[in-house]
């Protein structure tokens, strides 16, 4: 005898039919909507974003005479070390020149008088020093003086307004801003040299109570940038990153430098403004830290090998040339090294 189906099992049948049908009708639907769309066009991919690049260290010949404290500027494709303590003395005279085509050193006419933390830019093919001390880390003086390379030949131009060491300086517009520094203590003294009319005016100071010395200044895209430095000395280093605008004599604050030290090496590469190396009290910095002023933001770099403080640093082509400087803090050692930085 067959067995008759209970009411709620066709009940529950007539329901799943119903479903199925509706699914079935949605999907038609649906069909014939994506078919009447018009076809969307195919985007391009868009451009990959370009690769942080860390980079990467090499040496080259070493320096005839080992330095630190001393200054660099680079001219015509030649790198100059200038000044520094050397040969037992805190206040050398002579002048180390690089070419990187012969990979070779020889010595140009030295400075006017021996001098430590001189600042030191290039501008017109021409290579101007300001300030610096006769003695270690002190005993300031006012004098300037532009190099010729052309000529191999010194001379004097308009004293500083205020005899101090340990300044930072940049070109801008034409003009040569000269930051900072110390004559007993760190100050902000913001001072421009027109070398057209070889006067010196005034312009902002550091913000108040920001003056320090042994800091970096670059200038990119029409300002300045003051990185890091110091508060009388390395026991009392800062991060401050700070921004001057000419065309209103303003400085504010940007974002700070991770690593706060005084005494390293500053310079432009790639669009990024690169501060090396540094010193702290018991130690050097082996840091290479780059800002980037369109993503307001530091990045870290490949750090040097061995610490360095003292030196500067100078693009040549498209690397970055760091020579010489204090292995360890203070003036105790110098060194001969010449390490170079690129990018691929």
């Amino acid at each position: 005898m067959e067995e008759q189906a209970r009411p709620d099992e066709k009940f529950r049948f007539v329901r799943m039919t119903a479903a199925v049908s509706a699914i079935a009708l949605g999907l038609i639907g649906l069909a014939g909507v994506l078919a009447a769309r018009p076809a969307q066009p195919t985007r391009a991919p868009g451009p990959s974003p370009t690769p942080f690049q860390a980079g990467h260290w090499e040496e080259r010949t070493k320096l005839p005479t080992a330095v630190s404290e001393d200054a660099v500027a680079a001219v015509d494709d030649k790198l100059y070390v200038l000044g520094g303590y050397a040969l037992g003395s805190f206040a050398q005279p002579l002048v180390q020149a690089y070419d990187p085509v012969t990979d070779a050193w020889k010595s140009r006419a030295p400075m006017p008088r021996g001098l430590n933390h001189a600042a030191v830019t290039a501008f017109d093919g021409k290579i101007y020093t300001f300030g610096g001390f006769v003695e270690q880390n002190r005993n300031a003086v006012a004098d300037c003086n532009v190099y010729d390379p052309v000529s191999d030949k010194w001379s004097a131009i308009a004293p500083l307004v205020n005899k101090r060491g340990a300044i930072a300086v940049a070109v801008l517009d034409g003009k040569i801003h000269a930051v900072g520094g110390r004559d007993v203590l760190s100050v902000g003294e913001h001072d421009v040299y027109d070398p057209a009319s070889n006067t010196w005016s005034s312009a902002q100071p550091l913000p108040q109570g920001e003056g320090r010395d042994h800091l970096g200044l670059l200038a990119y895209e029409g300002k300045l940038y003051a990185i890091a430095g110091r508060f009388n000395d390395f026991n009392h280093n800062t991060n401050l990153v700070e921004r001057y605008d000419p065309a209103t004599d303003r400085w504010s604050e940007l974002p700070r430098i991770p690593t706060a030290r005084s005494g390293g090496a500053a310079v432009v590469y790639h669009g990024l403004l690169l501060y090396i190396g540094g010193e702290r009290k018991g130690g050097t910095f082996t840091e290479n830290e780059a800002f980037d002023p369109v993503a307001g933001r530091w990045l870290k770099l490949t750090p040097l090998a061995l610490g360095r403080h003292g030196t500067g640093a100078a693009l040549i082509g498209d690397a970055v040339y760091l020579p010489a400087g204090g292995p360890v803090n203070g003036g105790k050692e110098q060194s001969k090294t010449l390490f170079v930085y690129s990018q691929p």
